[in-house]
């Protein structure tokens, strides 16, 4: 991790999973901020958060990331990574009251958390069960014309500099929801902080990776599956991101804002448990303070954990915690960097149409 203001987050914490199905750059509403146009084009993943952020006029130097949905944890296409390094070079959001109609957040502490024991023996056999689980073809199957509903917490921490002080702080954890087309065509992402009130518009030409037809379309057989999410991510990762954990993100990627059909989800934590340094943890915590198992990944002092209810091995969210002090890190071993919490997935049958509600 690195906390220079001039850091380029690596495109393993960017969402790898764009190269393995078409992608696009997203055109947002006229005014918006450089910023939502590049979430946007890595559709609406977490893990751009740490592009540079402000206090009145001061900049705020971003924290590496290791994810993101998740995510990011995002690998953009050409177009859109080009853009990705300018965003992360300089450009800033101005802290403090209203920006392009949203509302800053209210920062505090940096969020801390117990650092639960990792076991490597444990993941493959945790994996196995999470897998028998999502294997459950119980949930509901979309139909043409519906969307995807993700309704999420979510809440970083980082550097903030304001004149020559420097202060670890975190986010007010804070909601968000997200609507796909099954065809990730059309869309609406509503985040407080991040958008209006109202929300904006996530429409594009070409579908994007997560979005539910797309992920119908990944092999099933988790060797296969593994051999492409390699693939895709060996041409475009950053060569400092070793290969195992630009997969292991990847897969994470595609398990957080989306709704993948039940042989698919069971297909991508068979992989994931063929990635080397995946470990399990006893004790992990959402962003909503629910207690989990947890499947995990290390590298470069944080662990990318992803959390699962104990008894029904559903998942839950994630977090990266650091784990280890490391000299291009200012933020101390138990910061959690960032943490998610699913709160409802659900099929509904119009963007902005909550769950219950008629359409």
């Amino acid at each position: 991790m690195n906390a220079s203001p001039s850091h380029r987050p690596h495109p393993a914490e960017w969402t790898e999973t764009q190269s393995l199905l078409p992608s696009a750059e997203r055109d947002l509403p006229a005014g918006r901020h450089q910023f939502h146009k590049e979430q946007m084009m890595a559709r609406i993943h977490e893990d751009l958060r740490t592009s540079s952020r402000t206090s009145g006029t001061s900049p705020v130097a971003p924290v590496k990331r290791s994810n993101p949905f998740l995510r990011r944890t995002i690998l953009l296409p050409a177009a859109a990574f080009a853009l990705a390094g300018a965003v992360a070079g300089g450009l800033a959001l101005t802290g403090g009251g209203t920006h392009g109609g949203k509302t800053a957040l209210a920062t505090g502490p940096a969020l801390t958390t117990r650092i639960g024991a990792a076991d490597a023996k444990g993941a493959p056999q945790l994996l196995e069960r999470i897998s028998l689980a999502a294997a459950d073809t119980s949930a509901p199957t979309p139909r043409k014309g519906q969307y995807i509903y993700i309704a999420s917490k979510v809440a970083d921490s980082y550097i903030k500099t304001v004149g020559d002080k420097s202060e670890a702080v975190s986010d007010e954890l804070h909601s968000r929801q997200v609507w796909n087309s099954l065809d990730g065509r059309d869309g609406w992402l509503i985040e407080a902080g991040e958008t209006s009130d109202k929300g904006i518009t996530l429409k594009s030409d070409t579908p994007f990776s997560g979005a539910y037809n797309a992920l119908a379309e990944l092999p099933t057989d988790p060797d296969a599956l593994l051999r492409r999410i390699y693939r895709a991510s060996d041409a475009v990762r950053d060569p400092e991101v070793p290969r195992d954990q630009a997969a292991f993100v990847a897969i994470g990627d595609l398990l957080f804002e989306s709704y993948p059909p039940a042989e698919v989800g069971a297909a991508l934590y068979k992989a994931a448990a063929k990635i080397p340094g995946v470990v399990s943890v006893d004790d992990a915590v959402d962003a909503t303070g629910r207690h989990g198992v947890a499947i995990a990944r290390e590298n470069d002092g944080e662990r990318t954990e992803w959390i699962f209810d104990k008894k029904t091995l559903r998942f839950l969210g994630e977090r990266i915690v650091v784990v280890k002090a490391t000299a291009g890190n200012p933020l101390k071993v138990g910061t959690v960097t960032h943490t998610s919490a699913i709160t409802e997935r659900a099929v509904v049958d119009a963007a902005k149409q909550v769950p219950g509600q008629a359409s």
